[in-house]
């Protein structure tokens, strides 16, 4: 199974208002392990970033004039995350400015949802901690996930931190750092280990009262099936 950990960086809040992507990070999970393959890339917004928005993640329209447009790396990042279930969290927000950078392309490029599934992690975590904080903060937090160092927002940087929550909140198996490489060599360790210890099934015996309400339900089963008790023929049999 193919998936794909997802987040931005925006100039603003609303895809509606003009505001435009400027960075997109990408991890890549296979079957729960993360692998080494991102998407990652700065992109020249053409407009100003909101001053609010610069706070956040310390990006500023200076820094990001020599960077590509995202009509230059558009092909490249569909071709990344095509077939993938994405994961995103607070997905309506990142997937809303990702079908506003494609519908800026022409309508031949469809919406984002056309070239993959998405699953919102923030979603989940609200029916797992219902009324609780469920930032990505406060799911590092949770989950004992270390981000000290995210000092300020970042795409690939949250990517990276969500992957590790995601896989602690579906299962953990991931972020326990298990390699799944190794299965066969720890089956093996497992079975030596379980040959080496006597398989002694355990006996209780029945108490005497117990026995007893056995024999009366059995009176009560054999006086209403006219005689026809399964259990009763099989004990006079001896079997």
């Amino acid at each position: 199974m193919r998936q794909i950990v997802l987040d931005t960086e925006t100039t603003g809040l609303s895809a509606e208002e003009g505001h435009r992507v400027i960075e997109i990070g990408c991890i890549e999970i296979l079957n729960r392990r993360v692998s080494d393959r991102r998407f990652h890339c700065y992109l020249n917004p053409e407009r100003e970033i909101d001053l609010g928005a610069s706070e956040v993640h310390g990006l500023t329209l200076e820094k990001l004039r020599e960077c590509p447009r995202f009509r230059d790396i558009a092909l490249e990042f569909i071709n990344f995350v095509r077939g993938a279930e994405i994961i995103i969290h607070n997905a309506p927000f990142d997937v809303g400015f990702l079908n506003n950078e494609l519908q800026q392309l022409g309508d031949a490029w469809g919406r984002f949802e056309d070239y993959c599934s998405v699953f919102d992690t923030l979603k989940k975590a609200r029916e797992l901690h219902p009324g609780q904080r469920n930032s990505l903060d406060a799911l590092c937090k949770r989950y004992e996930i270390e981000n000290a160092h995210r000092t300020l927002h970042g795409a690939l940087l949250d990517a990276e931190l969500l992957a590790d929550v995601y896989l602690a909140m579906t299962g953990g198996q991931g972020a326990l750092g298990l390699d799944t490489r190794d299965t066969g060599e720890a089956e093996m360790l497992v079975k030596a280990s379980l040959s080496n210890q006597p398989r002694r099934g355990r006996v209780i015996a029945a108490s005497l009262e117990e026995l007893a309400q056995h024999q009366l339900r059995l009176d009560q089963i054999d006086l209403k099936s006219g005689g026809a008790c399964v259990w009763r023929k099989l004990e006079g049999s001896g079997s």
